[in-house]
């Protein structure tokens, strides 16, 4: 099993307290620090406003740190989960992403997806379609980056996007292109657009969703005769990680009061009991974890609450979580 973790960004409430003209030298540090630490990977959101609850702390555009971060770090993959299909023509998604795959030597992952905060889209003035039209956007999208990365000059012809003429220069550092991580478990759609294009996926953080997701792409790709087995299956999971289960409570209890001074009541209690299914000791994620990995779960990316304030979580997470499950 290979593990990412997500770098601090302002979107999880995950930079308050720490005074903006640090917020680089924090998020670079954390950057380097899963490099130094052995993930496979370090990830992004690509979100405009904060989480439970819209508000006026920072939020850092994800594909501005993609590029910030390439040349700071040497091996460790550089991956969104995932980039919102609606915020940016996929034609100049596309010129960005070949971009930033030559700056870091072949190193980004294209997380992309149909997207789903709508008072982002109302806030920054793109239209939120229903659901069948957005993902007929991303089913777009995929194919005009593809095209994009493989073709010379591209023209296409969609309900939603047209080119004529496009030319993106440089083509991608990796070949034959940026690996596509299909985000999301729409099981008519996306799953479909997933075992179609993807080289990875990402559901499920409960086993049984996982299970039946993990079905669901085996029937699509059956269907459509394509690999099933060379899809790596992905999921995300919420961690505050430590030695006891006493240091743990209390890990719950800071990002509980933490988040109480942001955001309403509710809305901190809800975001904590995200983090309390697989916060834990070492021994006891672990466990946790063998059920996905006995699944067929081969890649795990992590979102550490307390990454900008202290390493403990992901180092220990790091040198007792993942040697048991690699």
């Amino acid at each position: 099993m290979k593990f990412g973790a997500f770098v601090p960004q302002g979107w999880r409430h995950d930079l308050t307290d720490i005074p903006v003209e640090d917020h680089w030298a924090v998020m670079m540090g954390v950057g380097q620090k899963i490099e130094e630490l052995g993930y496979e990977s370090l990830w992004v959101y690509d979100h405009f406003h904060t989480v439970p609850e819209p508000t006026q702390e920072v939020t850092y555009e994800a594909w501005t740190l993609m590029a910030a971060l390439a040349p700071v770090t040497t091996k460790v993959r550089l991956g969104q989960m995932c980039t919102c299909n609606t915020y940016r023509p996929p034609s100049y998604l596309a010129k960005v992403a070949a971009s930033i795959d030559v700056i870091s030597n072949g190193r980004v992952e294209m997380g992309i997806g149909a997207g789903w905060y709508e008072h982002e889209h109302d806030g920054y003035g793109y239209p939120f379609l229903p659901p069948g039209g957005r993902l007929k956007m991303l089913h777009e999208g995929v194919e005009i980056m593809k095209a994009m990365w493989t073709e010379d000059v591209v023209d296409y012809s969609g309900e939603h996007y047209q080119l004529k003429g496009a030319i993106c220069q440089p083509k991608p550092a990796q070949q034959p292109h940026i690996p596509f991580w299909i985000a999301g478990g729409g099981e008519k759609v996306t799953l479909r657009i997933a075992a179609q294009y993807a080289q990875y996926t990402n559901f499920g953080a409960e086993l049984d969703e996982f299970n039946h997701k993990s079905q669901v792409l085996a029937d699509h790709c059956r269907d459509l005769g394509t690999d099933y087995d060379a899809i790596v299956r992905s999921t995300n999971f919420n961690v505050l990680c430590a030695e006891t289960e006493a240091e743990v409570a209390d890990k719950l209890n800071w990002l509980r009061d933490k988040l109480n001074r942001y955001v309403s009541e509710q809305s901190a209690e809800r975001y904590v009991d995200i983090y309390t299914p697989m916060s834990g000791t070492p021994e006891q994620i672990v466990d946790r974890l063998q059920g996905h990995k006995e699944a067929g779960m081969s890649y795990a990316i992590v979102h550490f609450a307390d990454a900008a304030y202290d390493d403990s979580s992901m180092r220990l997470f790091a040198e007792q979580v993942i040697p048991e499950l690699s």
